[in-house]
């Protein structure tokens, strides 16, 4: 799975490393509206809880939660804009 995730071309990349819940959730509140449906946006951050604040915004917002690279305390998330 997560080499499938490092092949992804984020159309978005949002940058919410150094903030703690909510900002990361508010980054990419923010961002997803400059994403057209079927790309993927990536999420930065170093807030663990984001691993788990994400997919649930994402489930909520009808969109799909691709996964996490755990790259040495930075966090990728991948979110897929559904519509």
């Amino acid at each position: 799975m997560s080499e499938e995730l490092k092949n992804i071309k984020a159309a978005k990349i949002v940058d919410a490393r150094g903030t703690s819940c909510p900002g990361p959730i508010l980054a990419a509140k923010k961002a997803i509206v400059d994403v057209k449906a079927g790309e993927v946006m990536e999420i930065l951050a170093t807030d663990s809880g984001t691993q788990k604040d994400i997919p649930a915004w994402a489930k909520k917002m009808g969109h799909e939660y691709l996964g996490v690279i755990d790259d040495g305390g930075t966090f990728k998330l991948y979110v897929k804009k559904v519509k």
